[in-house]
């Protein structure tokens, strides 16, 4: 699976994007994972209320399955202007 990552999550991670295997069946069970790993991705994935999700570039949730999902994206919230 194909993973995003945008704006200072990116800077958090170090990385902008990523191939992962993962037994996550949602998506909050892929941040549980990846949060796991080391100190920057729990860093970056420490206030999930300011981080929004896309699966194969639509607007998700949190609780959304994996099953299918190619690419996963996590980016902050946007505003307009």
């Amino acid at each position: 699976m194909q993973i995003l990552y945008f704006a200072w999550i990116r800077e958090r991670i170090g990385l902008p994007k990523e191939q992962v295997r993962t037994d996550a069946t949602t998506v909050n069970e892929l941040v549980a994972e990846l949060a796991a790993r080391e100190e920057r991705y729990a860093l970056a994935f420490s206030d999930l209320k300011a981080i929004r999700v896309a699966l194969d570039q639509e607007l998700s949730d949190f609780d959304a399955p994996l099953d299918g999902v190619r690419e996963v994206a996590f980016f902050p919230p946007m505003t307009g202007g």
